[in-house]
């Protein structure tokens, strides 16, 4: 089996004409680890991924593969494979034939290859399937082959452009875990595009928030969830509240900030600059209701909107000078104490659930 290999990107730039795709990012993805770039649609992540393939040149730069340079290599000499989107299977070849193509692009003998695209395919446990055309495949059973394709030249690294993004959700959610017990088993890095936060959740080990062609956030999943770097990532991840004001005061573990409709909050982490704009994230998780808040941990808001999501009720509140504040409720907690649309309710969290946050330089 091919060693796994780390991914070094160095102060990279993708530039369309007048426009900048990426902008000097700098990372670098462990070797034998499951990377996802995470993001909304037009933030850079297929442009890198493309970058690291070589099916992208790069403005400016350079891309390592372990100890190579792979900057200027074409994609079949960087030691890495990549899987489409569309999964770009070839519709009059049997699935055989479809996963040994680049093995015959490279003259190995017939017998050899197909021999190897069985073996891919029974990796995949779609041996039973060889002498079928795509066309006569699901969904799931195409992303087999495309996958087997893509593994046959044993590559260092795997890359994959929104790999489950045709899957229905239950289909999605099994194939997840497969392709995590697949980078397991084989021990390769694995770069994975993605605009889900929940598909990045339950495969990275380093998820990489961008947005507008930069980096915001490299980190492991949790620290990403628990400790996001900055407005962007807490929004895009969905599970803080962002309050946004001008710092008044510093204390000794942080600052407290004041909004434009009078509200005042406290916020742990690094000290700001009286009077310069900050941002802070709450957990929506940790916010309790019907408490008296303690001075800079909570207010008193009317109720915009409840919505029932099974384990969990969201409550949306405005109030503070705050227009859309969420709460995540347990629906036990809820239910013994239910609140409506129009209610002024009391929210509180601890001192630990409101954390400064970081600001992207311009």
């Amino acid at each position: 089996m091919t060693k796994a290999a780390e991914i070094d990107i160095a102060a990279v730039s993708k530039i369309y004409g007048h426009t900048v795709a990426v902008d000097k990012i700098s990372l670098k993805i462990p070797a034998g680890s499951y990377c996802c770039l995470l993001g909304p649609s037009g933030c850079g992540k297929t442009s890198t991924l493309r970058m690291i393939a070589g099916h992208e040149s790069i403005s400016s730069g350079d891309v390592r593969l372990g100890n190579t340079v792979v900057t200027d290599l074409p994609p079949a000499k960087r030691g890495t494979a990549m899987m489409f989107q569309s999964y770009a299977l070839f519709p009059h070849l049997d699935l055989v034939d479809n996963v040994a193509f680049s093995l015959k692009m490279k003259g190995v003998e017939k017998e050899e290859r197909r021999a190897k695209a069985l073996e891919m395919l029974t990796l995949m446990q779609m041996e039973g399937y060889a002498n079928r055309r795509p066309a006569q495949l699901s969904g799931g059973q195409q992303q087999r082959v495309a996958l087997a394709r893509a593994l046959i030249t044993n590559p260092e690294a795997l890359l994959l452009d929104e790999p489950l993004s045709a899957l229905d959700p239950f289909l999605k959610i099994r194939m997840r875990a497969e392709l995590k017990k697949l980078q397991k088993t084989l021990g390769i890095t694995f770069v994975h595009v993605t605009h889900s936060q929940e598909e990045a959740m339950a495969l990275a080990d380093l998820i990489v928030v961008m947005n507008d062609g930069r980096i915001e956030q490299a980190a492991h999943p949790r620290e990403v969830f628990e400790t996001p770097a900055t407005a962007f990532v807490a929004r895009f991840m969905g599970d803080h509240n962002v309050i946004s004001g001008r710092v008044i005061e510093n204390t000794p573990t942080g600052i407290v900030l004041e909004v434009l409709g009078g509200g005042r909050f406290a916020a742990l982490g690094r000290q700001v600059e009286a009077g310069e704009p900050v941002d802070i994230a709450v957990r929506t998780d940790h916010v309790r209701i019907g408490e008296t808040p303690a001075a800079g941990l909570g207010f008193t808001g009317i109720v915009s909107n409840v919505e029932y999501l099974g384990s969990t009720v969201k409550l949306v509140v405005a109030g503070g000078g705050i227009e859309d504040f969420t709460v995540i409720l347990d629906d036990t907690a809820f239910f013994a104490n239910p609140v409506s649309v129009g209610e002024a309710i009391p929210l509180s969290w601890e001192a630990p659930d409101a954390i400064v946050l970081g600001r992207m330089e311009k």
